[in-house]
């Protein structure tokens, strides 16, 4: 049988996966020699065998903890339920992975009126007996029991305004006295201490799946099946009198990074005091001053702590009369600067090598220098939570459409665009926007994927809100109605919605921000290249480290006013004589455009997407806009009408786009071409060097490529002609199609690069719409019947599966081929790691996910090859 119980004096932090984090610390400071109450640890396995047996203790579990606890009592020369000399415990969760305040805890177990009155014998302090037994009764009863705390807290509040008495620290024992018999009319708990250490575990096992812990380990993709360990460990009274207290204490600023010692004490308190915030608390200093000789202790504790663990640490400490203990110490959670700084730091100070520093900063902790972020302090009033499609902060009035957007931000008002779902027709909109809400859609949505482009916070799939744009106003489930002018805040970064001004931390960056993103450089193998197809968004990406553009959406340059004119005029074109025409205006616009990019981008290749999108995305949809439509070309409604109804299709992802544009209009490609290159003719002629990549979409066999290969090399040769300039071009496909994927091996001798399209393939990988999977993703996701959104991290297992084959199966034909991946997920820390391991030469994602991407691509490659 597995040894199931640990002595403190038995683990050590290299056991956290089987004693937890709480319990692997507590017996490394008990080895360290540190005043540590001393107790045992119930492991993680035997939670895990709890809830296989369907919610039973192992059989032989109790024996197994008595002999424990015998020895326990040993050490700390009292004994658990005994009254004359008692030894009480508390039993708390701690799981591998931090958890603060998910799971719960109780304190002063093993107390009971024959007990309660043998401790305020023994110690000649009844008041701290009785404080401790009220204590108990709450907290055993809410966590046990299932008795709301509220109501414990209620007769309190009650007692007190009777009795003129507003704090804790002002009731006498016989107040406490009072409290505990209407206690007991309120819940009939066990008396016997053993039944109520057995229920207590039971208790903290089952604290594993409360929707509070679910709902953390979801956000922070920790595993359900981890489980907690129970670390039962002798109580110290920070409540025992005025030379006694509780603190917590951080060994660094968790808020700015600094190194200095932070941390707040309150006198006369138990440890909960502190944290429930019950009272106000005083600066750790004031130890310093009233009892010096423990502060002095406490300091130097730290400081070891720090040193011994090589990280910020956040320690929970109790003074009972006059002598220190140390409760817990873990890594402390922090601030996306303070990890910053703290990690830079560190290496300075010689504690940690550059390749640890890089991995003690998570990407939500880079979220910070890149946006404007909600004051996590100041928030008030949610109204609704949607999917976090795009980080930041932002606030400003409601509007329903794009050009009313336009129409407010002229005016030099920030504006929230609130929509029930956009459309390419919306870029103006969305481009003066401060920030964009939507009830549809979903990560990977057009919403969602052009604010992440533009750095604009969204929110997508916010289906708690029932947006009507006609009447220009938007319920939420709770009653509350938004209308046009309505203030509100967006959180990019959690999903939520607020009333009002909420205030925003700036984002800037620093220079120990750049110091570890140099450092991701020097580590990293995986290029960093960025989505992009506005100079603005090019010379931003550039900004911020982007070693080239990895994907161009050449369709995204025809959505302004004058541009959407003519494309429409091209589509609505009935000869091929008619639309050549509009063609040679759009290459004007489109050669301009790729013009500025090669000069952004001097020197680092720049991979374009043919045109991709279906048709119909580009024409109007209501009658007044095909009117309009129809003026403007000079062609009858019903003409406009029916070429629309035309283009329309049951399923337009699977219809006709992609590379089939290629095959039925040759000439639009051909136009592309002549603009690409021409583009990096003039580019070449300035003193700039082009390096263009031309990506054909949505392939699903060698003979479309070769057929669209031909016309982009006859345009090209065509360009190059008499020009004296040779300007080397390479042509490649988007792998985002299954198909693709499975004959990798037939489409390599045809391309020089594969980019996987991720947000396609996982869309048909899956049959789920990206569109649409946010209305019932979320049902999946707590139904537990997907482990995480396969849109938001890459699905290694099938999709990635698909990547795997198409690599090794090319490279076997053809090993010189570049692969990068375009998709959304190229910007997520978990699918970048991936991406690394399947041997990927590039990632491309939104702009300001650069950074982000840099420090995952150097994260896998220490993950990988370790620290040295």
């Amino acid at each position: 049988m597995a040894k199931r119980v640990y002595l403190f004096s038995e683990g050590n932090k290299d056991d956290r996966e089987l004693l937890g984090g709480k319990g692997a610390n507590l017996c490394e400071m008990t080895t360290l020699g540190l005043p540590v109450p001393f107790g045992f640890v119930i492991t993680t396995d035997t939670c895990r065998e709890y809830f296989h047996s369907g919610n039973k203790l192992p059989g032989l579990l109790e024996q197994e903890y008595r002999v424990a606890l015998d020895l326990v009592e040993k050490k700390m020369g009292a004994r658990f339920g005994d009254p004359e000399n008692p030894l009480l415990f508390s039993v708390r969760s701690g799981a591998p992975v931090s958890m603060p305040g998910m799971m719960d805890t109780i304190l002063n177990l093993g107390l009971n009126d024959e007990i309660a009155a043998g401790l305020a014998a023994k110690t000649g302090n009844p008041r701290f007996a009785y404080d401790s037994y009220r204590r108990f009764i709450g907290m055993f009863a809410d966590v046990v029991m299932g008795v709301p705390g509220e109501k414990f807290e209620h007769e309190i509040e009650k007692y007190k305004a009777a009795h003129g008495k507003t704090l804790d620290v002002e009731m006498s024992a016989e107040d406490w006295q009072a409290i505990i018999a209407t206690y007991k009319t309120l819940v009939q708990f066990p008396e016997d201490p053993f039944v109520q250490l057995k229920l207590a575990v039971e208790a903290v096992f089952k604290s594993w799946h409360t929707p509070r812990a679910n709902i953390y380990r979801e956000m922070n993709n920790i595993p359900d099946t981890m489980g907690t360990a129970v670390c039962v460990q002798a109580m110290v009274f920070g409540n025992f009198g005025d030379d006694s207290g509780s603190g917590v204490a951080f060994t660094r600023n968790p808020s700015t990074g600094e190194h200095s010692f932070f941390g707040e004490f309150l006198f006369n308190a138990a440890g909960e005091d502190v944290v429930a915030g019950i009272r106000t608390p005083l600066p750790v200093a004031a130890l310093q001053e009233r009892q010096p000789e423990v502060y002095d202790e406490l300091f130097k504790t730290q400081a070891m702590l720090e040193k011994h663990y090589r990280d910020m640490q956040d320690l929970e400490f109790t003074v009972q009369e006059g002598r220190f203990y140390m409760l817990q110490t873990r890594s402390g959670k922090r601030t996306g600067r303070a990890a910053v700084k703290i990690a830079v730091d560190m290496v300075g100070e010689g504690l940690i090598s550059e390749r640890e520093a890089l991995l003690r900063v998570s990407p939500e902790h880079v979220e910070a220098f890149l946006h404007p972020t909600v004051d996590p302090e100041a928030k008030t009033d949610i109204i609704a939570t949607g999917l976090p499609a795009s980080p930041g902060g932002a606030t400003g009035e409601v509007v329903f459409s794009a050009d009313e957007a336009e129409e407010v931000a002229a005016k030099g008002r920030s504006v929230i665009l609130v929509r029930r779902e956009t459309t390419p027709e919306d870029i103006h909109g969305m481009k003066v926007a401060a920030g964009i809400l939507t009830e549809l859609g979903g990560m990977t949505s057009h919403a969602a994927v052009v604010a992440r482009g533009m750095g604009v916070c969204a929110i997508t799939g916010c289906g708690s809100l029932h947006i009507n744009v006609a009447e220009g106003i938007a319920h939420s489930h709770d009653g509350i109605t938004l209308k046009r002018g309505d203030v509100i805040t967006l959180d990019g970064s959690t999903g939520e919605v607020m009333l009002g001004d909420i205030p925003k931390i700036a984002a800037s960056s620093s220079d120990d921000f750049q110091t570890l993103l140099s450092w991701a450089d020097k580590h990293r193998k995986l290029k960093v290249r960025a989505n992009a197809e506005t100079p603005e968004d090019a010379a931003r990406a550039r900004e911020l480290g982007a070693e080239g553009i990895g994907l161009c959406r050449t369709e995204h340059m025809f959505f302004e006013a004058e541009r959407i004119e003519k494309m429409r005029a091209m589509i609505l074109s009935e000869t091929s004589a008619e639309r050549q025409k509009y063609l040679e205006e759009l290459l004007v616009f489109q050669r301009e455009d790729m013009l500025e990019l090669f000069k952004v981008m001097d020197g680092l290749p720049v991979t374009i997407r043919l045109l991709d999108p279906p048709l119909h995305e580009f024409l109007p949809h209501t009658e007044e806009d095909m009117r309009e439509l129809a003026e403007a070309v000079g062609k009858p409604l019903e003409t406009v009408r029916e070429i629309t109804e035309s283009l329309s299709e049951v399923n337009p992802m699977l219809g006709f786009r992609g590379c089939r544009l290629s095959i039925v209009y040759p000439e639009i490609t051909e136009m592309q071409v002549k603009a690409i290159m021409g583009a990096a003719v003039e580019a070449t002629r300035q003193g700039y060097k082009a390096r263009p990549e031309i990506m054909i979409p949505l392939v699903v066999n060698v003979r479309e490529i070769r057929m669209i290969t031909e016309i982009i090399d006859r345009g090209a040769q065509e360009v190059l002609r008499g020009t004296g300039i040779s300007v080397p071009y390479k042509v490649g496909t988007m792998m985002e199609t299954p198909r693709a994927t499975l004959g990798a091996d037939r489409l390599a001798p045809a391309v020089e690069f594969m980019s996987f399209g991720t947000n396609d393939l996982t869309q048909m990988t899956y049959g789920f719409s990206r569109d649409d999977a946010g209305k019932f993703i979320p049902d999946y996701l707590d139904k537990k019947l997907i482990d995480s959104d396969p849109f938001v991290s890459l699905d290694q297992r099938a999709v990635g599966r698909l990547m795997e084959m198409a690599v090794e199966d090319s490279r076997r034909v053809k090993k010189n081929i570049k692969y990068g991946i375009c998709g959304e997920h190229g910007g997520d820390p978990r699918s970048i790691r991936f991406c690394h391991r399947l041997g990927l030469d590039y990632v491309s994602c939104s702009p300001f996910r650069v950074p982000i991407a840099r420090i995952a691509a150097a994260q896998a490659r220490v993950e990988e090859v370790g620290d040295d």
